[in-house]
């Protein structure tokens, strides 16, 4: 109860939650002096070990999902015969209630959060870990209005009011229940596609598309129903979107997304045409996202020759043009020369910052850029980190590079990136790049959350040695991201040597 001191160290200070099986209090960690967020297992559960141990479970899986989108799990506890979960502290309302208190979404507001939830889900299901339980009330929103996941892994209560197998395991709340979830069958990743489907037509009319008087209404509703059309009530949503939408509803889990990545790449493409942007989207009825992307080829024991040292290049194993992948080699040397020429003789690459090319005394502000993080939400959400800050270390021969993708010049997934930071929200003119592997494919993207980039500023284009891009538009971002699509031929990585901007 409020009052109590857990362990000798979390003092409850507040209940904020509850559900079938557990309670959640804001509480304060004397230990830390921190405010944290504690589940404590009801009481009549306590003496029951399977669900003591999928509370345990549910602990240790979500302890290893470290994500910006994702509630962080700090420690975990018993008080007597309590079973206790410590949440870092998210302060700020759950998505169903902002739901109720603002009516329906504005379209953008609503894609960006759900590329947001899908990005999280995504990295759950590569981590081996199904939900199972996706609805607003399980999305927590910041002060900064970033959306957290919580609750992965926790069975619910047993009340046929929220939804249970005929085994008697509970599986998701009715509202947002998938057909073959709500018929006992096996739950994977599309499982999850089906139950944010549901959210995001929430977000968008704020009612969810089967209500019902009790689970077995709901449930059967879900089975048997098509999915309504959001451009029944939100003519303002584009086709595409409802589309989506649809897609992610299906019935049949093999007619939905194919993945949770599949789905961040088209709700990404929907937002990218709010802005106008439209270069390089889906058109409907081609296909609406990428094919399942694989894993990115680590080395392991006895899996084969070992990976190229970093900061070395290879042509791919089997290759029928040797001379040009030489030619590519000896570009990439020469851009290298060409950027210490260039620093040294105090011209400022590759931006019109500093002093001017002629060599005149003619000059234009200078923006300055920090590498700050790497950008991998299709992957394991880490591309050699340590390295980033050489991206913009003034020395043109150091750089931040990619993984080594053995399926090159496909990076089999969407993309990944480097985030750089502005210190402050600025209108960019043009952003340059120098590479010691040119010939890969980026897009320069833009945001004020260094979590989700739905802005494109500038265009696709092959990065060469040097290479400039025009910032369109006139907005003013904090965080610029450079995306890259594709690698050069005959390199399986993109090495980002010196970044500059004006």
């Amino acid at each position: 109860m409020v009052g109590d001191v857990l362990a000798d160290r979390y003092e409850l200070e507040e209940l904020v939650g509850t559900g079938g099986m557990s309670s959640v209090y804001k509480a304060h960690d004397r230990l830390l002096d921190r405010t944290v967020a504690l589940k404590v297992l009801h009481q009549q559960y306590s003496s029951d070990d399977d669900y003591v141990e999928r509370f345990r479970r549910e602990a240790r899986s979500v302890a290893t999902l470290t994500h910006p989108n994702i509630v962080t799990v700090i420690d975990r506890g018993e008080h007597g015969d309590r079973q206790f979960i410590v949440f870092e502290y998210v302060d700020g309302d759950n998505l169903k209630r902002m739901i109720e208190r603002r009516g329906p979404a504005p379209v953008e507001t609503a894609l960006e959060l759900g590329i947001q939830m899908a990005r999280a889900l995504a990295f759950a299901h590569q981590n081996g870990l199904v939900h199972r339980d996706v609805k607003p009330q399980n999305v927590l929103l910041n002060g900064d209005g970033q959306a957290k996941v919580t609750d992965f892994g926790i069975a619910r209560s047993l009340d046929v009011q929220h939804g249970m197998t005929q085994t008697g395991t509970v599986l998701g709340t009715s509202d947002y229940i998938a057909p073959e979830q709500a018929q006992g069958q096996r739950v994977d990743e599309q499982t999850d596609v089906y139950s944010l489907g549901v959210v995001l037509y929430e977000l968008l009319t704020s009612h969810v598309p089967f209500p019902g008087e009790n689970f077995v209404a709901v449930a059967m509703r879900h089975i048997n129903e098509e999915p309504p059309s959001v451009l029944d009530e939100r003519p303002d949503v584009s086709p595409r979107v409802d589309a989506a939408i649809r897609k992610a509803m299906a019935k049949r889990s093999e007619d939905r997304f194919a993945s949770m990545d599949e789905l961040v790449y088209e709700l990404e493409g929907c937002l990218a045409d709010l802005d106008g942007d439209t270069q390089g989207t889906q058109v409907l009825g081609a296909p609406i996202a990428p094919p399942r992307r694989k894993r990115k080829q680590k080395q392991q024991r006895g899996a084969g020759p070992p990976p190229p040292a970093r900061g070395t290049r290879h042509r791919p194993s089997v290759s029928p043009w040797p001379i040009i992948t030489a030619v590519a080699v000896i570009i990439a040397i020469g851009a290298v020369i060409a950027v210490v020429l260039l620093r040294q003789s105090g011209v400022h690459f590759p931006g019109t910052g500093g002093k001017h090319p002629s060599g005149g005394g003619a000059s234009t502000t200078s923006v300055h850029l920090r590498a700050l993080q790497a950008f991998d939400p299709f992957g394991d959400g880490h591309e050699h980190d340590e390295d980033v800050p050489k991206a913009t270390d003034g020395q043109a021969g150091t750089f931040w590079e990619t993984e080594h993708y053995h399926d090159h010049p496909s990076l089999n997934k969407a993309g990944v990136g480097l985030i750089l930071d502005a210190g402050s929200a600025v209108q960019l003119h043009q952003l340059g790049i120098a590479t010691a592997t040119p010939g890969f494919t980026a897009e320069i993207k833009a945001s004020n959350s260094p979590t989700s980039f739905p802005t494109v500023v500038a265009g696709s284009q092959t990065v060469t040695g040097q290479a400039r891009f025009q910032i369109t538009g006139t907005g003013k971002y904090r965080y610029y991201l450079i995306w890259i699509t594709r690698l050069g031929s005959g390199y399986d990585n993109a090495e980002i040597n010196e970044v500059d901007a004006g």
